[in-house]
């Protein structure tokens, strides 16, 4: 029988670990394939990893690995797919956002063969916040428009993958991730299943707008050279207008012979300027820190235990 691996990254969710094994096993049954867990625990401060040690000895199908520090989701997905050792993989949030009844379906459609990977995605916000919300929506439009890597609206990382498109992934070891791009990134044929929002089961969620933010950059920065492009752009039209103003000082000043007081015009003229460098300055800082960290060669993350 076919193994499926479920990948399962945790931190501090020592309330829903136990709620989230209990759930998928209700629809075991219905899995036609073995089972094995694998939680990766991303430097937990809680009574995570004690959790993870108890239901690992008591269930032969439940496997986990434990940080040696909070490395980040992104870390926690690669090692997952790097530890998973089944003929199919999913990848699943504990908090039970990602509805477990979807799972048979979206594994009965891969083993079918007609995809190779089967992904959801949420089909409303409902219970966000508005500008979390709002700010959500306005990633995606804009990352599609800038990026030939298209992003489906709304696609959450909970998916059932073919051990042919989860090798390709692992084979793009590049330390600044981001799957959801990646996912896209490396094709095959995938098809989303359309779900309502739901709230998490239990405990809080360790994404802040802060975070979330920070995320988002690093999907632009990732899959995405149109902030350097405009910046360029940004340079010819202030050269442009530039030479503008000086023909017209010039002119101004052969046909009135008058010199006229400007240093409101000329500070509101400097400060533009300095805002546009310092602008160019940090985006091209933040790609030329992608290239910094990826030359570095760190591992994607440290394993502190391991069952």
């Amino acid at each position: 029988m076919d193994i499926l691996s479920i990948i399962v990254p945790v931190h501090n969710e020592e309330e829903t670990i136990e709620i989230f094994y209990n759930t998928v096993e209700k629809f075991k049954k219905e899995i036609a394939a073995v089972i094995h867990y694998h939680f990766i625990d991303d430097g937990s401060t809680d009574k995570t990893i004690s959790i993870l040690r108890q239901l690992s000895a008591t269930n032969d199908n439940v496997h986990y690995i434990s940080f040696s520090r909070n490395f980040g989701k992104e870390a926690g997905l690669y090692a997952g797919l790097q530890q998973a050792d089944g003929d199919y993989v999913a990848v699943m949030d504990v908090d039970l956002q990602d509805p477990p009844e979807l799972l048979p379906q979206m594994l009965r459609e891969v083993q079918a063969g007609d995809y190779d990977a089967v992904g959801t995605r949420r089909a409303d916000r409902d219970g966000e916040a508005k500008l979390r919300s709002w700010f959500s929506s306005q990633f995606y439009i804009w990352m599609n428009r800038i990026s030939q890597t298209q992003l489906v609206d709304g696609a959450r990382d909970y998916r059932v993958m073919t051990r042919q498109m989860v090798n390709a992934i692992l084979s793009l070891s590049e330390n600044q991730r981001f799957s959801k791009g990646i996912f896209t990134w490396v094709g095959f044929k995938t098809k989303y299943i359309p779900f309502e929002n739901r709230e998490r089961i239990a405990g809080n969620t360790s994404w802040s707008f802060w975070s979330l933010s920070k995320y988002a950059i690093e999907g632009i920065v990732s899959f995405s050279t149109v902030p350097l492009m405009f910046i360029t752009l940004l340079g010819f039209v202030s050269f442009g207008i530039s030479l503008i103003s000086a023909a017209f000082i010039v002119i101004r000043a052969l046909v009135d012979n008058n010199s006229v007081d400007g240093w409101p015009s000329l500070v509101t003229i400097i400060l533009f300027i300095g805002g546009i460098q310092l602008l160019s300055l940090g985006i091209i800082g933040r790609y030329v820190a992608a290239i910094f960290l990826e030359t570095k060669h760190r591992p994607i993350y440290i394993t502190r235990e391991e069952k």
